[in-house]
Order: C-alpha cells, then structure tokens, then sequence
C-alpha cells in the first residue's frame, strides 16, 4: 500500500552513486502536504520530480548530482487532533534526515523549506542541534550549507482568519506560536538562528517572498471552512526575508509574483520558476564546491604519494572499504569500523587501494585529515609520528624530553583535533607492534622497538587503516575484526591496468591476456613488466617470448627494479625482492617456518598435502615439533599470503612465489638440502599404486615428478628414496595400464638399485619382477622371460629355493610361460612352487592357494578343465576356511571356478556363483572397485552364451560407464569391456554399433598398448569378424592378414592366438568360396594345433571341426565325416555329452549324413541333439532355436518325399 501522506522522507529521485554530490530536502507548510503542496494546481506536473533534479548539474559533467527529497508530516489545520508543538514537529523532522549524517558519505544537504516548514527548521535542526555535543548532530549541522525559504514568517504571519477555523483544538498551540503578534519562540529563533549557521563562507540562505495578496479561511453556509476569504498578505516582505548582513542583495532575497500557496507551485513554461532555478543551481553548485575550497587550516593531508593516475579496478574491495570506514566515521555509525586492514599477498597493490581510497576520502569528506604512517620498521614508525608531531604543530613537539610516541597519539585523541584517518602502512612485522613473545625462562619480552601498538590512537571521530602482508598482524591490530583480503586482479582488471600502463606499446587484446595469465594477475608484477618494456624498448610479445622460455627467465625479470607510485623509498622495488624481504623476516623470527616454506617450494605448488611437511617436524633440529607450533607455522605462511588452504586441507602455493623462494633458496645455497628433503618426504608418503591406494597415488603424483625432476645432494639415502619412489609411481601406472610409463620408472628404479643395494638385494631382485610384469602387460613376453629367469636364478641364490619372494619369482615365470602357450613348462614349474610352498607355508597359506590357483589356470587354457576344477573347488574351501566368505581372494577363486563351469558349459552353476561372487565384491569391495566391474562381465559374459543378451548388455554398459569413471577411457580393462559390449551387439546383428566401438578399441589399443601388442592384435581380430558378418570379406581379410603376420612375429608360428588368427583367415576365405585356401591354412592350423596344445584341446577340435566344413562345402562328405566323428567322440570324451561344443558338432555330423542321403541316421542324431539342447540350454536358446528349425524342416522335407 502506498503513503499517500508521504511522511517522513521520500526520495523524488537519485543521480548514480558517482555523480552523486548534494542531498536537497524540502518540507511543505502549515496545511500543506509534502508532494501537492509543489504541484501545480490542478495538473500532473511537480517541479521537484520533473525539473529541478536536471536542473541541479555539474560544471564539469553537465549531469544531474543532487538526490531531491520531500519530507512529510501531519500539518492539517481544520479538525486536526495532532498536539504537536513546533518543537514536537522540529524533532521528528530531526530524526528523520539523521540518516543523512550517518551515511558512510556525507554530502553537503540544501534544505528547502514553505511557510511553517522553515520555522521547524530553524527551531530543531538548526538551533538545538548546534549546541548538541553528539558527533552525528554536529556532523549534521556542518553538512547544511544552504537554507532556502518560500514564505517563511520569520517574524509571524496573519493568523486571524486561521483561528476562527482552529478554534479550540489541540493544534490551537501551535498556530499562535506562528502569529505576528507576541510570538516568543519566534523571538527567541529571531536572536540565536544566525548564531547558530556560522560565519561567512560556512552556509548560505536565500529568501523568497510573495507578493501577491492571498485569500484568507472562510467558513461556508454548510459550515465547512475554505481558502475563499478576503484577500491579505499573510506573510510580510520582512517577516519573509531573514538573511545575513552579507546576503541582503538579490542573489538571496527574490521576490515570487505567486500568492503564499501558489509561490511554491511551478508549471512546465513558467517564468517564476526560472528565478528559482537559477539561486538553486548556484547553491548547490556551492554547496560542493565551497567546502573543498575553503578548508580550515587544521585539516591535515599528509601523505607521501600523489595521485596515481593508472590506478584501474578494485571497485568491490573500494565499496567494501568505503562501507567499512566511510567519510571518516560519525558517532553511532552501526556498519562502520574504527580499524581495518587490507591484508594480502606482497605486490598485489594494498598500498595502492589505499592511495585510492585517501584521495576519494579528500575530495568527498574535505574536512577530515588524512595521516600517513610507514610501518616497515620501528624506526620508519617513529619518524612518521614525529613529522606528523612537527606539520600539526602538537604542543611539545621540540621538546627532547617528551615521548613523542605518546605526544602525538594522545593528541589524536582530543576531540578538538577534528575528524582524521590514520593509514599505516606496510605493517608487517608483529613484533614491532605487539614484541616478541616472552621468554618462558628469564620472563622477558620485547625490546624498546616492540610494542609500538600501545600508541596506535583510539578516537570516537577517527579511523586507522592498516596495509599488511601479514594476515596475523592485521588482525592484531584491527582486534580481529575489519580485515579485508586483498586478492590477485581479475582477467579484466589486469588487462586495462596493462593497457594503461602500456601508454602506446604495442599489444593486442591476447597478448594482454596472456601476460596477465603468465604474471598471475599480480598487479606489482604486471606494472614491473609494463615498466621493463617502455625502458627496454620492446613489445608484449618480445616479453612474452622472453617469459616463455624458462622460469629462470621469469625470475630475473621479476627482480628487475622499477620506480611505481606508492613504493617506499626504503623497501625494495622489485616484486622478487619484495618476498624475499618477508622471507628473511619469517626465517629470523622462526626458523621451523622458513623451513617449512622452503620445503613446499619443491613440490608442485597445488595440492600439497600437510602429511608431506611431517617428515621435516619430526626430523627439525634433532628435535620433534609439536602439533600447535606446527599448525602456528603454516598459520604464518597463510597470514602473509604464500600459501592458501583448500577444503580437504591441503596447500597451495603462489606459483610466482614458489619460483621467487626457489631463487631464495639458490641464493643461500640451500635448494639441493631442501630438494633432498622433499624427494624424502614424498617417497615416504607415496604408498604403492593400486585400487585401494589410488586417490592418494593419484593426488601426489604431481609432487612425485616435480621431486623426481630435481637434483638433491646425491647421497647413498637420497638414492635410495629414489628409487623406492620410482618403484611406488610405476606401481600406479600398472594400476592405470600406462605401461611404457611404468617400465619407465622400474627400468630406473633397477639401475638405482643396483648401484645403491646392488644386484642380489631383495629390493632390487622385486624391481627387476616388477620391470618383468610391464614387460608381460605389453605383450613382450620373451624379455619379461629373460628378467624373470635372472630373477629366479639370483632369489635361489641369494635367499634359497624355498623363500616366498623365491616361489613368487617362480610362479610369475610359470605365468609368463602360460601366456606364450608353453603350458607343460609352467605347469612343472607351478607343481614345483605348489609342493614347495605347501611345505614352506603350510597347505592353507594364501600364497599356497595363489600357486593352486595358478596352476588350476594352466589345466584351464590346456582345456582340462575337470582338472582345474577340482584345483580351484579345493582352493574355494580352503579360502573360505583361512581368509573368510567374502575375502577378495575367495571371491577371485570363485570366481575362476565359475569360468571353468562356463568353458564346460554348466552355464546355470556358472550363472549362480557369478551372481554370488557381484554381490559379495559389491558388498566387501565396493561398486566400482576393478574386481566387482572383471565379476559383472563374467557374470555378463554367462548371459552372453546363453543368448539372453539384453541382460548381457544392460550389464556391459554398466561396466564401460564405471570402467571409465574408474580407471579411465583408455585403459586397457576399459578397452576390454568396450569390445564385450561390441560382441554382444554383434551377436544381436547390431553390426553397426559393434563396428563403431570396435573401431574406437582398434585406435585406442594402439595409441596405449601398441599396434603389435596381443590385445590390440585381438582387438582387430574382432573388428574383422564384423566386417565379416556384414559380407565385407575383403576388408575383414586385410585385417586379418594383418595379424596373422604380426602375430608370427610378436607371438610365434604356434602360439595358440597366431592359430586363431590363422583360423579366422580360413574362415573368411571360406565365405568367399575360396575353399583351397582355406583348406591350407585349416590343415596347417590342425597340426600345429595337436603338436602345440594336444590332439584332445578344446581348440584343436574345434580347428577339426572348421576343417570339416571346409570339406562339406567342397562336397568331400566321406572326409568331412572321418573329421567330424572323431570331434564328436573326442568332445564327448573331453568335455561331456551334454557341452555345447558336442552338441554343435553333432548337429554338424547329421547334416554331413544328411548330404550323404543317410537321413535317417541325420534325423535321429538331430532328434537326441535336440532333446538335450532343450534340457541343458533351454529352448529359446539360440543354438536350440537353430536346432529345432533344421529338424522341423527335414521333418517336412521327409513327409513330402515320395
């Protein structure tokens, strides 16, 4: 709801804080109403709304700068129940434009008054109030400079025709009070209001008076009371006009051709207005101008540095300080603060904001004396006071015997000094303004240059800022409260401060953008930069090149002197200088301190966790450090800017800084020391790479190569944490499957073994495994067999045959031997390590049921997988008796159980151990852990085979999506999850989305893996087969001859993946009807098939049974027949009646017999075929599907058969 009565104070309108410079408040007269009383009569139009504000300009902006405002209040003269006397009214107005004096700028005020209204001035604001002792009322009164009054009746005005209207009612009071006739308040306002503004030159009033008669109250017949009585004069032409000697001439005394009412109402064309304007356009003018040129002479401005015209930005760090201190600080300012410190980062332009804000304090607040104090030293404390002292003339400045410490401050804090800020600058050193802490033993504290603080003044009128880099220090001194941060500029900021500073280098908008990024939007480094250019003669981008090419480079350029405003002639004026000053000082006062600032300049500057720095407490000075006088050093650190604290508590540091104290360090020929120290503290900290550990081997992976890449003192420790460093990092690059990174680091971590532990040390005999292990993950398999025979040889040597680390040497060469498909010899070697460790370890230790394992995987791949699953059910049992149900390792035992099912074809106890193995990993390991995501994509891959492979999908994707989140996109198990979800598109005939994944595989094996590494060879095999599928049998043959060679050369003629390969060249032959070919390479693939893996593997059957067809195609069904018997009866043998296999290769058979016309025999085996497909694999299995079909149709076939 609106006031429509508008009292108290509205506000008609506001020019933008900038141009903001005159407050004009205006208040109505008796009967009157604070916005119709200015109206014109009978229209719209309200000269204070729609003209004056634009009439109010600037000289030299043209702009509008007054906010005009109406005050209101109950003034009704007929029927009014108000008992307001004129003092009543005087005071409410005063409460209501307090606000004007509390402000955080108080602007010079022009109060605009009609008829009664310039009587409650005079009365309250202007009497009462100067003889009031309060600041805020004594800030009021200075603010008023100029009065202008409409019709006021200084010495009474006609009231007869009012009282009649008044009669006896409670404001009868009040309107005798304004009578011409024996009014003593106005006689009394008479003798003191001219007192009470001052002198000349401090205030202005102008006088309009009327002179035009008005008509007087009249009652009518209905008896309501009117404004249609005779005309009179209501208010004299001298009762009107009440200047000073001085302002008797036109310019303050003018007459308005208006009636009392009209002389304040104003059309849009009028003429009476033009005089109006006219006074108060130069008043105002005054009002802003007068009291910056006629400054008392006891206003001080003491500061060192001119103006600094390139100053740019900070606008919020301004507002925000401007809100805090304000124009100086009036008594009961609630939101201001008698102390605030801008603290910060050396050269980030603390002294600079302050500069800007003393010389907006002048212009705006004249009145108030601006101290500047150099804070620097004790001596620089003293010398500031003292000419201070000797400018202010302060009574016994000369006198030798006088504190002069003392003198000044309790000068400061007489009332009669006037309103002042005091900024104290580079206020550094704690100590010298509050000593040294006292000493536990002999109780002494400071010297005579400590405490310096004491004489810091305290004022009601005053206020003291204070620049620090010290965080602590300001605090201190601001009682903890008022301190504002000081941060680097913004993109925006830096770039016009380049640009201004520049004044016509050359330099475009990127180049500007750069350097700032380049310099960390470091305002002393930025003008630093700026300065070397003009003097040197060169463009932004010579610097740049300059800065780019190291950051030995940076550095010097940061230590290059230059001339800025605002810089103390006694601190240094290179940004590099600068910090190492603050460096001194934090190492003098505490040594712990500038060692731990030293350390964290040689790790990465993001990120560094506190644990790092724990190293160097615990070995400082012989003695450990406590955990306060810890947390107190890194408080230093953050007070003074070097080092921020992020949310999980861990450090960073000032890139510029960190080179700067690196330099620090070169110059006190400490850095090798320090760089020691870190390569030690991380070594110690980094713990091995691997899921549990990742998060941690992850976040200090950073600082591990920014230790690794420094050079420390060389010694033996030193090497040692070395390399034990190198051997922790490649661990989490196997983790990561970076393998070439990892074989990096363990080749390196072997030869500083070596030459530190020497050759048959245990630690170095594990590198040269470890070194083995990336070797064995890229596919390199002979070289990982040479290290690990060196290591089997020398860990028999040097620890025995039967130690652990001797039979896991053993047992990672019986692994390597498995993967070259030398199955026989890894089997005698893991019998070997079996036996060993049974008696070693005991039958139920878990190394024991690893080698079980192990050799149960061997059977496996040998396709003797009744074997293996009498291994791996042992191993079940005695895991879950020895490590518990839900152990990591019982649940990988169950789950190769589960696979071995899966090779047998018991999909179903497959199925229902993977299930239990997901949840359980889920459960004990966590959803995203590797070994839950390797346990959904066996339990995807069982779906897979028995054809339900929406379910196999919506678990494969599962898998990517966290496979990637995890590990990363190119990971090698990524990779290998991609391609699942690839097959089983593929075998939905989604071709297209196979080929799109296979494809991104294909690329991404050969970026990480490289483009002979197995499963990148696998990888292309499967891209092939889905050209294959969609009839591109020239594409598919071009891959595949492609590893089919590259498998030759990287594997061998006769490992087992090289025989695939060459199958699957068969078989696209084959579609292509190019049965020849593909009968070469199937015979050839059958022999090495029986010589390499045996004549009853699943493999070499399976290379039996695609030769079969080679001949069933070509119409050679006796010898396609003699194949697929002895595959049939050796399936049954190996694998069971009921696998899969068997049944497919039934299924073959009677359709070799079925082409041979004995149909029958085919019918009858189809029959059985089918019977069981139905039991063991479910009738919508798709092979039960194919099945049924062949045998409807030769069923119908047999019924249309004459």
């Amino acid at each position: 709801m609106l006031d429509d009565n508008f009292y108290g104070i509205t506000t008609l309108f506001a020019p933008p804080l900038e141009d903001h410079k005159v407050d004009v408040v205006t208040i109505s007269g008796l009967g009157g109403h604070a916005f119709g009383s200015f109206k014109e009569r009978d229209e719209n139009y309200m000269w204070l709304r729609d003209a004056l504000p634009f009439d109010l300009t600037g000289e030299d902006t043209d702009r509008p700068m007054a906010r005009v405002m109406i005050y209101g209040y109950e003034s009704a003269v007929a029927q009014s129940r108000s008992i307001q006397n004129l003092e009543d009214l005087a005071t409410a107005f005063h409460n209501s434009i307090r606000a004007l004096a509390n402000a955080p700028t108080v602007r010079p005020i022009v109060l605009v008054a009609h008829s009664l209204g310039g009587l409650i001035i005079k009365q309250q604001t202007m009497i009462t109030l100067s003889k009031s002792k309060k600041e805020d009322d004594r800030q009021l009164v200075r603010a008023v400079y100029g009065i202008v009054f409409f019709g006021v009746p200084h010495d009474g005005m006609d009231t007869s025709s009012l009282i009649p209207m008044v009669g006896d009612g409670p404001n009868r009071p009040l309107v005798d009070s304004i009578s011409r006739i024996n009014s003593q308040i106005l006689s009394i306002q008479q003798q003191e209001f001219h007192t009470a503004l001052g002198s000349e030159g401090n205030s202005e009033i102008v006088c309009f008076y009327e002179t035009v008669e008005s008509p007087t109250a009249a009652q009518g017949a209905d008896g309501k009371w009117s404004m249609t009585g005779p005309a009179a004069t209501l208010v004299t032409t001298s009762s009107a006009t009440h200047c000073r000697p001085w302002e008797n001439g036109p310019e303050h005394v003018c007459a308005i051709a208006r009636t009392h009412s009209d002389m304040v109402k104003f059309g849009p064309q009028d003429h009476e207005y033009d005089k109006v304007r006219e006074r108060l356009r130069g008043l105002a003018r005054r009002a802003w101008e007068g009291p910056r040129r006629i400054q008392s002479s006891s206003v001080k401005f003491l500061v060192p540095y001119r103006y600094n015209p390139d100053f740019v930005g900070r606008s919020e760090i301004l507002k925000n300080l401007k809100q805090q201190l304000g124009c100086g600080r009036p008594q009961g300012a609630i939101t201001s603060r008698p102390r605030v410190a801008l603290h910060g980062l050396g050269g980030v332009g603390k002294t600079q904001v302050a500069l800007a804000y003393v010389y907006w304090l002048q212009e705006m607040c004249p009145e108030v004396s601006v101290f500047w104090v150099h804070a620097s030293s004790a001596e620089r404390f003293r010398q500031s006071y003292a000419s201070i002292a000797q400018e202010c003339q302060v009574p016994s400045y000369d006198d030798p015997k006088m504190d002069m410490l003392l003198l000044v401050k309790e000068w400061l804090e007489r009332q009669d000094c006037g309103r002042w800020l005091m900024v104290i600058d580079n206020a550094d050193d704690t100590q010298v303004f509050f000593g040294q802490p006292a000493d536990p033993i002999n109780n002494s504290t400071s010297g005579p240059d400590g405490n310096l603080g004491r004489y810091l003044p305290e004022s009601t009128y005053s206020t003291i800022l204070i620049t620090t880099r010290n965080k602590q220090t300001g605090l201190k001194l601001t009682q903890g409260k008022g301190s504002i941060e000081i941060g680097k500029m913004n993109e925006d900021e830096s770039s016009q401060l380049l640009r201004t500073a520049l004044n016509g280098v050359s330099a475009t908008t990127a180049e500007l953008s750069t350097l700032s990024s380049r310099l960390e939007h470091l305002p002393l480094a930025l003008v630093q930069a700026t300065g070397f250019m003009q003097e040197n003669a060169i463009s932004a981008s010579d610097y740049l090149q300059l800065l780019n090419k190291s950051d030995q480079n940076l550095v010097e350029l940061l230590s290059e002197e230059f001339e800025t405003v605002g810089r103390d002639s006694r601190t240094p004026r290179a940004v590099a200088e600068t910090w190492i000053l603050s460096f001194e000082q934090i190492q003098q006062q505490d040594a712990f301190t500038g060692e731990i600032l030293s350390l964290m300049s040689l790790f990465d500057r993001q990120a560094i966790p506190p644990k790092f720095l724990s190293y160097n407490k615990q070995q400082h000075a012989g003695e450990p450090i406590s955990e306060i006088q810890f947390t107190k050093s890194l408080g230093v650190l953050k007070a003074f800017s070097f080092v921020t604290e992020d949310k999980d508590h861990n450090l960073d540091m000032h890139r510029l800084v960190q080179l700067v104290t690196r330099k620090w360090l070169v110059n006190k020929g400490t850095i090798q020391r320090f760089t020691g120290q870190a390569l030690l503290a991380v070594s110690q900290a980094y713990p091995y790479g691997n899921y549990e550990n990742r998060t941690a081997c992850r976040a200090y992976l950073p600082h591990a190569y920014a230790v690794l890449d420094s050079k420390g003192i060389g010694s033996k420790d030193e090497k040692a944490a070395r390399a034990s460093l190198l051997y922790r990092v490649a661990g989490f690059f196997s983790f990561q499957g970076r393998w070439k990174d990892a074989e990096k680091f363990q080749l390196e971590a072997v030869k500083l073994r070596k030459a530190v532990l020497g050759d048959k040390h245990p630690h170095t005999l594990i590198s040269m495994g470890n070194l083995a292990s990336t070797y064995w993950n890229q596919g390199r398999w002979k070289e990982a067999e040479t290290l690990e025979v060196q290591v089997v040889e020398m860990s028999k040597k040097v620890l025995g045959d039967e130690h652990p680390h001797t039979l896991i040497s053993m047992g990672n060469l019986a692994s390597t031997y498995r993967n070259q498909g030398r199955w026989k010899e890894a089997e005698t070697l893991e019998v070997q390590v079996i036996e060993m460790s049974k008696k070693v370890l005991g039958d139920e230790h878990p190394d024991t049921l690893t080698s079980i394992n192990h050799l149960a995987s061997t059977y496996w791949n040998q396709g003797r997988w009744k074997e293996a699953e009498t291994l791996q059910v042992q191993v079940i049992e005695m895991s879950k008796k020895v490590l518990g149900d839900e152990h990591p390792h019982t649940l990988i035992s169950m789950g190769n159980l589960a696979s071995t099912y899966w090779n047998q074809g018991r999909w179903k106890e497959a199925e229902t151990l993977e299930v239990q193995v997901v949840e359980m990993s889920k459960k004990v390991l966590g959803d995203e852990h590797p070994n839950t995501l390797t346990s959904i994509n066996h339990l995807a891959s069982t779906y897979w085979n028995q054809g339900r492979w929406k379910e196999a999908e919506t678990l494969q994707v599962q898998v990517v999506e966290m496979s990637k989140k995890v590990l990363g996109d190119e990971h090698p198990d990524t990779l290998t999850s991609i391609n699942h979800l690839a097959s089983t598109y593929w075998n939905q005939g989604r071709w297209k989305e196979a080929e799109t994944l296979q494809v991104q595989v294909v690329e991404m094996s050969k970026k990480v893996l490289g483009d002979e590494h197995p499963d990148t060879l696998t990888s292309i095999n499967h891209l092939a087969s889905t050209y294959w599928n969609q009839g591109r049998w020239k594409e598919a043959e071009t891959l595949q001859v492609q590893v089919v060679e590259m498998s030759k050369k990287v594997l061998g003629d006769e490992h087992p993946n090289t025989l695939t390969s060459i199958n699957n060249l068969a078989l696209t032959y084959w579609n292509q009807g190019r049965w020849k070919e593909a009968e070469t390479l199937q015979v050839q693939v059958v022999e090495m098939s029986k010589k390499v893996l045996g004549d009853e593997h699943p493999d070499t059957l399976t290379s039996m049974g695609n030769l079969a067809l080679t001949y069933w195609n070509q119409g050679r069904w006796k010898e396609a027949e003699t194949l697929e018997v002895q595959v049939v009866e050796m399936r049954k043998k190996v694998l069971g009646d009921e696998h899969p296999d068997t049944l497919m290769s039934m299924h073959n058979l009677a359709y070799t017999w079925k082409s041979q016309g004995r149909f029958e025999d085919a019918l009858t085996l189809l029959q059985n075929c089918l019977h069981i497909q139905q039991q063991k694999l479910g009738p919508d299995h798709p092979n039960t599907i194919s099945t049924r079909t062949s045998l409807t149709r030769w069923t119908k076939e047999a019924t249309q058969t004459p």
